[in-house]
């Protein structure tokens, strides 16, 4: 059962399948959150290009999850947004994608895909953003030629939660633009659920360091354990 009503929570402009909650987290979980991240060993971080990430949970593959169990500090936060009853019980989530972008890291518009359940959850930590939404190629024909365009944009706060579903999380590509700092006026989806006053104009805020947790549920998992292939790898070795 939901602890709280999303009804309160949806962003009616978008679709009934897009919800925020500011102030998910408390202060001091953020903080939390933010040393456990920074504190993990550096064989778990992957360096792209334009950011880093940590998978925990497992290894998503189109073959399947190859799982591992999510760590006892991390599964807390897991079960704080399952106990919202956004996931059904049989996809409860499984696996939490961790990012770290620094001020002018962003990630190209792009689609989830259906490796996942078509639900979507994210923490931020340590700063805030701007989530920008954009045309999929099936709704311009395919051709596409408002891939540019942006439909929505989300400013997500410190603390907050974004919950992206069905629709929201199929037919639009969703992006965040590699800048320093952000514009927070009126056009934004969620202005109205922000603590900031924007009557008197556009305000500019700059980035900080941002954390995010994005919790998901891949239905496919793989027979094979992650942490029973690290144990076998490792007792090869020795011998």
């Amino acid at each position: 059962m939901a602890i709280v009503n999303l009804k309160n929570h949806k962003l009616c402009n978008a679709c009934d399948s897009a919800y925020y909650m500011p102030n998910f987290l408390t202060e001091e979980q953020e903080s939390y959150i933010v040393e456990k991240v920074n504190s993990a060993p550096k064989p778990k971080w992957i360096q792209l290009k334009n950011r880093r990430l940590q998978n925990w949970g497992g290894i998503p593959h189109a073959k399947g999850l190859i799982p591992e169990k999510i760590p006892d500090w991390l599964n807390g936060f897991v079960k704080q947004i399952d106990r919202l009853g956004v996931f059904p019980s049989t996809n409860q989530p499984n696996h939490v994608l961790v990012n770290e972008y620094l001020p002018g890291q962003g990630i190209m518009p792009h689609l989830d895909g259906s490796l996942f359940y078509p639900t979507v959850t994210t923490i931020s930590c340590g700063s805030h953003t701007i989530l920008n939404f954009y045309a999929a190629p099936k709704q311009d024909g395919g051709n596409g030629t408002l891939l540019n365009k942006k439909v929505y944009s989300i400013y997500l706060e410190r603390r907050s939660l974004l919950i992206l579903r069905e629709s929201m999380y199929n037919d639009y590509l969703h992006g965040i633009e590699e800048i320093k700092e952000d514009i927070v006026d009126e056009t934004l989806l969620n202005i109205k659920s922000c603590g900031l006053d924007t009557k008197k104009g556009k305000i500019i805020l700059p980035r900080d360091t941002r954390i995010s947790l994005t919790v998901r549920n891949v239905p496919k998992v793989a027979k094979l354990n992650l942490n029973n292939l690290l144990k076998n790898n490792s007792n090869t070795e020795k011998h």
